[in-house]
């Protein structure tokens, strides 16, 4: 089972690709709680040049108090992140987090039937961009 769904965006910039991204997030119930421009990041951290890459810390707060209520420290995986990233010039990937795969090492059938939920609105978001 792999641990995240990803699209591959042609034709598009960078900024593009993170708008709607974030468009289609909020669609399906999902503000961005956290944006962390790893490619500035790591040229202010360690002086070194990085591709166009986001990770958007997706929340679904619904989803997420169904969760918190089924497991008091789940809160450690939250966020769900979704990857942005530029592979080359007019080619974006988009990347999102199976919360299925993640929660697996959580024995919880409540937890799991709420990870279900939430894994077919972002399977919903990368498919639709």
């Amino acid at each position: 089972m792999s641990y995240y769904f990803a699209k591959t965006l042609s034709n598009v910039s960078f900024e593009e690709a993170l708008q709607r991204v974030t468009e289609a997030l909020q669609a399906e119930g999902f503000g961005i709680l956290t944006e962390i421009d790893v490619q500035a990041t790591l040229k202010k951290k360690l002086d070194v040049d990085f591709r166009k890459y986001r990770i958007l810390g997706a929340c679904n707060p619904p989803f997420a108090y169904q969760a918190l209520q089924a497991e008091d420290k789940i809160g450690t995986m939250l966020p769900c992140n979704v990857v942005v990233q530029e592979l080359s010039p007019g080619q974006v990937e988009v990347a999102a987090i199976d919360p299925v795969a993640s929660m697996m090492a959580v024995d919880n059938h409540r937890l799991s039937e709420v990870a279900e939920l939430v894994r077919k609105k972002l399977q919903q978001v990368v498919k639709g961009l």
